[in-house]
């Protein structure tokens, strides 16, 4: 095999042979891996990998008990701190021990409000080894968007900061938590990390509550008893909003994703021990996931929280100057952003460490391609992936020895045969068309938390077309292999590459006396997706400055800053169909000029016309 499609055809042809290779390749260390290699190949869901196997996901993470470098931190301007990787071991030991003496056992929820740093990544490893099931958000949601979550999990612990910082400021989230644990009937012990300075304070006032550095008071570092499960054990449970209810928990196996991100990060993004891998995210999005994993290939991992303009726009470029990154992950929206500043970090930053520059969120388009090569370093790999909390990881990626052809993603993600299906499921080798998997992957999901019959999982995935994974993004082949995603063909809003499900914006809406109803929708704009909310308010009521802030302001502090659309605009109507459920594929049509499908199913079709060329959209 002397090239990448060689390789990628391979993995896809010989699936057992692939997957049996990255296993022995990256070193997965497991108490058995088994005979069995996958059975029930042809099943997309039902296919089982490694069903023998008995493994354990925070081992495979703690590699090494050395002095160098494991995590690197820094809160904005306010916080920073190194831990080694000896250190590492010793605090997931202690934690090992003390959730173990609590009574934590395989498939116990763990759940955490917390901030991007050393410690979140300690609570989930020491939760893990003994098989607990583990979730995350980020502290600026609200309430109800960490009650819509967390309260499907039923959790036994939950881990929370003091409080964050971002853009300066000081968050305390304590009242927050406080109402939070009212709402988690199953919580035993609530576990106050130190940021701001408040732990002791915050774990005063809530329930059942102790510090973490309390927690783990009694306990040495010793040797852990890592609990060895099934390939199939859950790891943890992540959320992927709809158009309808509480946003959907989904189930991720344990070998499935570990598999997925050792071969993105060592076979699609070169990462090699020692390496310092920095992606900016939240603990509230599947990259944080997907960066944690990255300590199985033994890389050292730059953690950032807080905001990547604070205290201006060159702290994530001093930062990687600093600490000389080898991977710079960021967002296509960042990228945007800095390029909007007017300034050139090539001009101010070295970056000489730099090798690769990872984007993903939201499609990454050419002027970005550009200015990356003309603004900020001229020999670097920009690589462009998509995926998504779906399936963890990523469907198309980095091709490690292609050409980098501005505006596109390189190459279809090893182990995955992607598709572009017609509305008739027929490929299509040109035109826009549905991203589709037609076979088995180890990072499938298990399915939908409290979904006994798979129904939901079956309809949000496979419904489309038959035992094909639809991905609901619009894309298209290039001539020259790669791929241009388009963006969602589904309603899931999509602003900077956060999936949002309209359901939790209507929500905090239907809230306001002032608004009867509200429609909301993703708008293409400015090489992004900005959320444009609909209103129809009530009789005598006018959409004035402050409506707009009560209801930005409901949806913030209901939500989470996330859910904040761009646009409000008030509308006499809104489409629904006959069955009363309103349209909000049809209505972004109609804003983008497109055709609308299926209008003989509309009660009112006459309503899309409000929505035609508004000027309020155009700017």
């Amino acid at each position: 095999m002397k090239t990448y499609e060689d390789v990628h055809g391979f993995s896809v042809r010989e699936p057992e042979n692939f997957w049996s290779d990255v296993w022995d390749f990256c070193g997965v260390r497991a108490e058995t891996r088994g005979e069995r290699v996958l059975i029930d190949r042809e099943q997309v869901p039902g296919a089982r990998f490694f069903p023998d196997a008995r493994l354990n996901f925070a081992q495979n993470l703690l590699r090494r008990s050395d002095d160098t470098p494991a995590m690197v931190f820094r809160g904005e301007d306010k916080v920073r701190y190194d831990v080694s990787w000896r250190q590492l071991s010793d605090q997931v030991s202690r934690l090992h021990q003390a959730f173990r003496d609590f009574g934590l056992e395989p498939g116990d929820r763990v759940c955490a409000v917390m901030p991007n740093m050393p410690e979140t990544i300690f609570a989930f490893a020491g939760a893990n080894s003994l098989g607990a099931v583990w979730s995350s958000c980020s502290p600026d949601f609200g309430e109800r968007g960490i009650l819509d979550r967390f309260g499907q999990i039923e959790p036994t612990i939950l881990i929370v900061c003091d409080g964050y910082y971002y853009n300066g400021k000081t968050f305390d989230i304590t009242d927050k938590i406080e109402q939070v644990a009212k709402g988690l009937p199953t919580l035993k012990k609530i576990i106050v990390v130190n940021y701001t300075g408040n732990a002791g304070t915050a774990a005063a006032r809530l329930p059942n509550a102790v510090t973490l550095d309390d927690f783990i008071a009694d306990y040495s570092p010793a040797p852990i008893d890592y609990a060895m499960l099934p390939f199939d054990h859950p790891l943890y449970i992540l959320f992927s909003s709809g158009t309808t209810g509480v946003p959907k928990c989904i189930v991720h196996r344990t070998g499935g994703v570990l598999l997925k991100h050792l071969a993105e990060h060592q076979l699609h993004g070169s990462i090699n021990p020692g390496d310092r891998l920095f992606y900016f995210t939240t603990c509230g999005w599947m990259m944080w996931n997907w960066l944690a994993s990255a300590l199985a290939s033994e890389a050292t991992l730059m953690l950032y929280d807080g905001s990547p303009f604070a205290p201006s726009e060159t702290v994530l470029f001093d930062y990687a100057d600093e600490e000389r990154f080898d991977v710079f992950g960021t967002s296509a929206k960042f990228i945007d952003a800095v390029k909007k500043t007017g300034w050139r970090p090539m001009d101010t930053h070295s970056l000489a460490t730099v090798k690769t520059i990872m984007s993903t969120g939201s499609t990454l388009v050419p002027e970005s391609f550009e200015f990356v090569y003309d603004a900020i370093k001229q020999d670097v790999h920009l690589a462009s992936m998509s995926g998504g909390t779906d399936l963890c990881g990523c469907l198309v990626g980095i091709n490690p020895f292609g050409a980098v052809w501005s505006g596109e993603i390189q190459a279809p993600g090893l182990g995955h045969d992607i598709q572009v299906f017609d509305d008739d499921g027929r490929p299509m080798a040109r035109g826009k068309g549905e991203l589709v998997n037609t076979n088995s992957f180890p990072s499938m999901p298990l399915g939908f938390l409290n979904d006994d019959t798979g129904e939901r999982y079956h309809n949000a995935y496979y419904a489309r077309f038959d035992n094909v994974w639809c991905q609901g993004d619009f894309a298209e082949w290039t001539e020259t292999g790669g791929m241009i995603i388009h963006g969602r063909s589904d309603a899931t809003l999509n602003p900077g590459g956060v999936r949002i499900g309209t359901a939790e914006i209507y929500a905090q809406v239907e809230q306001i006396p002032d608004v009867i109803e509200g429609l909301a929708i993703g708008q293409d704009w400015d090489n992004d997706v900005r959320v444009v909310l609909f209103v129809r308010l009530a009789d005598g009521v006018v959409l004035d400055d402050a409506l707009e802030k009560k209801i930005r302001t409901q949806i913030r502090t209901g939500a989470s800053p996330r859910h904040v659309p761009e646009k409000i605009v008030a509308v006499a109507d809104i489409p629904r169909t006959k069955s009363g459920k309103i349209t909000e594929l049809a209505v972004r049509d109609v804003v983008h000029g497109r055709a609308v499908k299926n209008v003989e199913a509309l009660a009112n079709a006459e309503a899309l016309e409000l929505f035609r060329e508004l000027p309020a959209l155009q700017s």
